[in-house]
């Protein structure tokens, strides 16, 4: 499995996991998050390594879904790119002293509290 694709199915799992039954979680984990083989999952929780794939694929379409539908991900990521540009219109009042830049940081911070 690719990098992207790895990063892309953890944080759908950090966000959405907890919604997973956890059979289907436990599989998950351990083919995302632990790395393992599909063979090494299909012996132990004793099933064919054809229906750890394909809870593996229902999974990352169910995550998927979840997404699409209420767009966590998509607003933590922006939230967080908001909270940097914050940081940074801070960092460069403090060293500047321009106080002008404080208007932005209460625009940021109000867009924030009045989206999320």
């Amino acid at each position: 499995m690719e990098v992207n694709s790895v990063v892309e199915l953890s944080l759908l799992y950090d966000f959405y996991g907890g919604l997973m039954k956890d059979n289907k979680r436990r599989i998950f984990e351990d083919y995302v998050l632990n790395d393992y083989s599909l063979s090494e999952i299909a012996k132990e929780q004793g099933i064919s390594r054809q229906g750890v794939h394909d809870t593996i694929k229902r999974c990352t379409k169910e995550l998927r879904d979840y997404e699409e539908k209420l767009c966590l991900i998509e607003k933590f990521q922006k939230t967080k790119e908001m909270v940097n540009q914050i940081r940074n219109i801070s960092k460069n009042v403090q060293e500047s002293g321009n106080m002008v830049e404080i208007a932005k940081i209460e625009t940021l911070s109000a867009k924030i509290l009045e989206e999320y």
